[in-house]
């Protein structure tokens, strides 16, 4: 693992690029033996105002009124078959995400939150957040978010230096950011979150630092902080170890400056207020319960398989792929996804445990598949030999930092060739 700290963002596994063809399957068998007394809603919304140039998520700016309507009518349309197939469900959590969520009319947006609801989600009772980028945040959107009991919002910021935000391709000002900002504070959303990156084109700590000390004027109850990924096609003057090394400069001044001021690290990127509210509601654990994932682009999580459509990120390509969304009829066969053997299940656990905030916990470890970790994967000693993690399998200062260095590590061979051999549409 000696090597550049930045080799993949690891926030799930397997990654989507490892999801192929599965022999069909249906969906009410699938959820059959799932407990679902606690699942997480999660409605894709692949629409944006402009594609960023850092982006690889999918989401289009091509679209209008009428192809917009008929992708919310497919919504509806898989909801109810979703419902049908797996019967009686709870909900502990919701997100709408994209995309760009608020990209959507004030018409189209109520719709989607009737999607959930008609799905049995309580949005006015648990968790629910939404992602939005500045020009979107209008007050009319921001208040029928908030009446309809989404409780945090999400906006994409990523600099408050002008000359950085438009190197990326996005239009927005950073007067505007701060109009947006002040406009969510207004609706009184109890959670904000604000995402910053740090690796762009003429960016410097100095920069940085203001951007951080920006972000905090409007107290912020969560910052991600996020490198950057895909080198901009200015491939900014300099060598990778270059770009390495401004990239963790900048990590470790962020880190630093925002526990120096009230915050806690929760994950590499994710830090938390210390006056953060406190959360009453019902208990989402990501190890134990499934996802449900609505829309072109979502991903659904079982613990023997996870599943979704087609990925694409050439506009055109996911254009295509939305059509075929907005025409299909039947939505109760998974023939997309990964099948997660016992030791893909492990893999997972121990990648998803390793990077949250409580770490791996050995106990649960054996309860839940009958086995000693360490018997199961004896290189995980490395981390510790290494100062990555601790005794009690928590991350360190250090372990935090290189994050996205062993969470690939972890990969099993057969994730990493089906990811190698994708090819990226």
């Amino acid at each position: 693992m000696n090597q550049s700290p930045y080799q993949t963002y690891v926030y799930s596994y397997p990654h989507k690029t490892a999801y192929r063809e599965v022999k069909p399957r249906s969906l009410s068998d699938v959820w059959a033996t799932e407990n679902k007394n606690a699942l997480f809603l999660y409605i894709h919304i692949p629409f944006c105002e402009m594609r960023c140039g850092f982006c690889n998520l999918f989401t289009t700016v091509m679209h209008n009124h009428d192809f917009v309507s008929n992708y919310i009518s497919a919504l509806q349309r898989q909801a109810d078959q979703v419902k049908s197939a797996l019967g009686e469900v709870k909900f502990a959590r919701f997100a709408l995400g994209g995309g760009t969520p608020t990209q959507l009319s004030i018409e189209h947006l109520e719709s989607v939150l009737n999607v959930a609801e008609s799905m049995g989600a309580k949005l006015l009772e648990i968790p629910g957040s939404v992602e939005v980028s500045p020009e979107t945040a209008t007050q009319e959107k921001l208040k029928l978010l908030r009446d309809r009991g989404l409780d945090r919002i999400s906006i994409g910021v990523q600099s408050f230096v002008d000359p950085e935000v438009l190197a990326t391709q996005r239009r927005q000002t950073s007067d505007q950011v701060k109009a947006a900002l002040t406009r969510i504070r207004e609706a009184n959303f109890p959670n904000l979150n604000i995402d910053l990156i740090y690796g762009l084109p003429g960016q410097t700590v100095e920069t940085w630092l203001h951007s951080l000390k920006t972000a905090l004027v409007f107290e912020p109850e969560e910052v991600y902080l996020y490198p950057l990924y895909v080198r901009p096609l200015t491939g900014l003057g300099m060598s990778d170890r270059e770009w390495d090394d401004i990239r963790l400069a900048c990590y470790r001044t962020g880190r630093d400056f925002l526990k120096a001021h009230g915050y806690t690290q929760v994950s590499m990127r994710m830090f938390r207020s210390n006056t953060a509210p406190e959360s009453s509601a019902p208990v989402y654990c990501c190890q134990a319960d499934g996802m449900i994932g609505l829309g072109c682009g979502a991903r659904s999580y079982t613990r023997s398989l996870h599943y979704s459509n087609d990925y694409a990120v050439n506009s055109k390509e996911i254009k295509n792929i939305i059509e075929q969304y907005n025409n299909t009829e039947d939505f109760t066969v998974i023939n997309y996804g990964f099948e997660l053997d016992m030791e893909e299940q492990k893999r997972r656990f121990i990648l998803i445990s390793v990077l949250s905030e409580e770490g791996l916990n050995l106990q649960n470890y054996g309860d839940r598949f009958h086995s000693e970790l360490l018997e199961d994967f004896p290189q995980l000693t490395e981390l510790i030999e290494l100062g990555l993690v601790n005794n009690d399998w928590k991350l360190t200062e250090l372990g935090l930092e290189r994050s996205d260095t062993f969470g690939s590590w972890l990969f099993s061979e057969s994730v990493r060739s089906k990811m190698s051999t994708y090819s990226l549409k």
